[in-house]
């Protein structure tokens, strides 16, 4: 990826992109393939990227190399509909996201570079007085962690969410809502690209178009990586591949409780301010959330696709599904055309809820399974797992979510990790 320099026209930009950008300077250097490195990062995306910019700038480490078989911020850090919020049930994840939401406040100047962080709000629409319960329990949690909830009522909603027009007739009327303020949404590709330089800046090499076929070891040590650009050693290995998680564990043997499926995602075309928050809306059958872009769109999603895949090919059921809800919520955005239509693939664990530990040898890590929260999760994640990963033990903050809780029942079965948040 690369930026004008300083001082561009329009006129400049015009012809930076008839020229193919050749004029540009890049935010990271390419780099080649060393034969050796400390910290061998696999999956220049979010997770990969934060996790190699805090070895470096936290722990010190010196020969850091980011590998991705296609580009920087290629998979589902720039595949979804950019939401963050820290309003879980369960403690191990409203402490865990609750320290990724104040990190997001701070990343643009962490980073030095504009993530667009839009603490716009969250909420949660409910469509009967027991969801509404279910609401203020998870409140009132909340709180009691002091995260930010506000429970609001009809009159609350129609002040806070005016565009919602509550007299119109729904088959699932909405009676109220839960809010976090903080909650919001990011840039999504402005994450990768900020993390990618902020970590070159501190010798990160990033090599792109490298593909992991193998790994070899000896005894309980892995001694480096297969590529396609030839073998590299390695002193640690990390893996944060999002939606490719299972095909890690085929490759290093190890079976894992994961599923990958599609997550479907659309845009309309732009339109002037319509929408000034992130609102979720349930029903029996499905699910929408929704919010406006920068550029003007209206971003949405649903639920799982429900059949396990890799394509990240729209299926039109699924976006009927979407719109439908979305044009219930909001009818008069009815007439809108859609502007693009994708899919990401999400590493589903069966408690919905990441795996961060060592995988198999003792100097080989797996950050996955992230099923829902993988892009609000970033901040937190990246510092947190570099400090597992420089130290070999795991903070406090990520602990619960290693991979032996399957074994032992210490499951984090939150379905507020996920798209369900009030029907636990």
């Amino acid at each position: 990826m690369s930026r004008p320099k300083p001082g561009y026209s329009a006129i400049a930009l015009a012809s930076a992109a008839l020229t193919g950008g050749r004029q540009w300077r890049p935010l990271w250097r390419r780099a080649p393939l060393q034969e050796a490195y400390d910290v061998v990062v696999v999956g220049a995306g979010g997770h990969g990227l934060a996790t190699a910019y805090h070895l470096a700038r936290d722990h010190g480490v010196k020969r850091i190399a980011v590998l991705d078989r296609h580009l920087v911020g290629y998979g589902n850090v720039g595949r979804n509909t950019t939401v963050v919020r820290s309003n879980y049930l369960l403690p191990e994840n409203h402490y865990f996201y609750e320290d990724a939401l104040r990190r997001w406040q701070t990343l643009s100047r962490d980073l030095n570079y504009n993530v667009m962080y839009s603490p716009r709000g969250v909420v949660d629409l409910a469509i009967s007085d027991d969801e509404m319960t279910a609401y203020a329990r998870r409140g009132n949690a909340m709180r009691l962690a002091g995260i930010d909830a506000e429970l609001l009522d009809r009159v609350g909603l129609r002040r806070f969410v005016p565009e919602v027009d509550l007299e119109v007739p729904r088959r699932f009327p909405i009676v109220g809502g839960l809010l976090q303020r903080r909650g919001g949404t990011v840039r999504h590709d402005a994450v990768a690209w900020g993390y990618a330089r902020a970590a070159a800046a501190l010798g990160v090499e990033i090599i792109e178009r490298c593909e992991v076929t193998g790994v070899r070891s000896s005894g309980n040590v892995a001694t480096g990586l297969e590529t396609s650009q030839g073998y590299v050693r390695a002193d640690r290995i990390v893996f944060a591949v999002a939606g490719h998680t299972g095909a890690i564990g085929t490759l290093l043997g190890v079976p894992l409780p994961i599923e990958t499926h599609l997550l479907q995602a659309m845009v309309t075309e732009p339109i002037k301010p319509l929408l000034n928050t992130v609102l979720i809306y349930m029903y029996e059958h499905g699910e929408v959330y929704i919010s406006q872009s920068d550029r003007g769109g209206l971003v949405m999603g649903g639920m799982l696709d429900g059949l396990p895949s890799y394509t990240r090919e729209g299926l039109w059921f699924r976006l009927e599904d979407v719109v439908q809800a979305a044009v219930a919520l909001l009818p008069q955005i009815g007439g809108l055309k859609l502007l693009r239509h994708w899919a990401g693939t999400n590493d589903m664990t069966m408690d919905g809820s990441p795996i961060m530990d060592r995988l198999r040898f003792d100097n080989v890590f797996l950050n996955g399974g992230w099923c829902y929260g993988g892009f609000k999760a970033i901040p937190a994640s990246g510092a947190a797992f570099a400090t597992f990963v420089a130290n070999g033990t795991a903070p406090d903050l990520i602990r619960p979510y290693r991979l032996s809780r399957f074994a032992t029942g210490h499951l984090i079965d939150e379905k507020g990790a996920g798209p369900f948040p009030a029907r636990q």
